[in-house]
């Protein structure tokens, strides 16, 4: 008989934790696992790439709920006062103030969850995916019904919002915490000791397959450009550092170098970087080519996959380069260190602008030392197998 897993989720929305899920269960042998997938909400790009044989399933009135989490606890509750309904005004006052008082989110949590019943289904493991999203954990420890549970841990949470107190109990009703790098791993254990034997470590997953398929199905660049082709993929946001490369750019322009830089992907930052790539006349060198489930076509592509993140868990598009043998300059963030050899498959630069400079113009100089890091990413074994028995034993 099938093990049974579900995964819970925000949504499919376009970024690395969805694309590492959707590597995951390529790996997942279907004739062992039966797979959910459970989200808050439908929506995202990669909806249409779930394989067919998974299930997916939302939360029911998670529409009802999805103000009350995302804003103000008082501005929902005057909204409320303003159409007459002051029970629910008072509700949400109420558990806001007790949980600021006793140091628990999970008193704000069960309040707005109240009059939702568990998951029917009963499954071997339930993963509460998306993490660290409170919400989710609390979701997946108090209404599905699972023999062993999985939190993840996809961030550095040193750099995030983390809630410190909410893990330090929540986390405990938890099996296993996986997190994506072992520096991850470390900085969670700084702020949650308590729970130093739960945390270990299960890097994203790159399906090479899976990539193999889709570089076919793309096309890739279309601008007959017949100089060297930067690439950054990523959301716009400034946590991804696309404003750090953008001055790079117009600093690699300024010295003559035959270069264009491309980005794929869409964020609340693209206003912004539109202002700074006109005010420094890079119009036509720096290309934001929007959200593309697919990127591959375009990794395969370029000559320099750059990644100017200031903070990663573990830079899955970073994995995905590696896996396509490119070149690679990236900062030094978080799991940075994990995935690249320093100088022997990539470079590893400081997270500033002159660094970043430094280690694109060492590389765009350089064909040999391109074509070294290419063939020695080509010698590298990327096996997910032994990532995926982590689950395989817990079932």
């Amino acid at each position: 008989m099938k093990k049974k897993i579900i995964f819970m989720i925000i949504n499919m929305n376009v970024g690395g934790t969805e694309k590492a899920l959707l590597n995951m269960i390529e790996e997942i042998p279907k004739e062992k696992f039966e797979i959910t997938i459970l989200m808050l909400e439908k929506y995202g790009d990669f909806l249409s790439s779930i394989p067919s044989e998974v299930k997916v399933e939302y939360i029911n009135h998670y529409q009802n709920m999805k103000e009350i989490l995302n804003n103000p606890p008082h501005k929902t509750a005057l909204k409320f006062l303003k159409v007459g309904k002051f029970i629910k005004a008072f509700n949400i006052l109420f558990s806001h103030l007790l949980t600021k008082v006793c140091k628990d989110r999970s008193i704000f949590f069960k309040n707005i969850l109240r009059k939702i019943p568990e998951i029917n289904n009963e499954y071997d493991i339930a993963v509460a995916y998306a993490g660290p999203m409170d919400f989710i954990s609390y979701f997946v420890v108090n209404k599905i019904k699972a023999k062993k549970k999985i939190q993840w841990i996809h961030f550095d949470v040193t750099k995030i919002g983390f809630d410190k107190h909410f893990a330090s109990k929540i986390y405990t009703k938890f099996d296993e915490i996986f997190v994506v790098s072992n520096e991850a791993r470390q900085k969670f254990i700084s702020l949650v000791p308590t729970l130093k034997n739960k945390a270990q470590v299960f890097s994203n997953i790159v399906s090479t397959e899976l990539i193999r398929r889709e570089v076919k199905k793309g096309e890739g660049f279309n601008d007959n450009y017949d100089g060297l082709r930067l690439l950054t993929v990523g959301r716009l946001t400034s946590e991804k550092g696309q404003d750090i490369a953008i001055r790079v750019l117009a600093r690699l322009i300024n010295e003559g170098y035959n270069v264009k830089w491309y980005c794929v992907g869409e964020g609340s930052m693209r206003q912004k970087y539109e202002v700074m790539i006109e005010q420094m006349d890079l119009k036509d060198h720096f290309i934001l080519l929007g959200s593309n489930p697919n990127p591959y076509p375009y990794i395969q592509q370029c000559d320099i996959y750059v990644q100017p993140s200031r903070h990663e868990g573990y830079c899955i598009t970073l994995a995905e380069a590696r896996c396509l043998n490119i070149p690679i300059v990236t900062t030094d963030f978080t799991g940075a260190r994990e995935q690249i050899m320093n100088g022997k498959t990539g470079l590893i630069v400081d997270i500033n602008e002159n660094d970043i400079y430094l280690g694109v113009k060492k590389l765009l100089d350089n064909q040999d030392l391109r074509n070294e890091f290419t063939y020695n990413l080509t010698k590298e074994i990327q096996d997910a197998k032994d990532h995926i028995k982590k689950i395989y034993n817990l079932a």
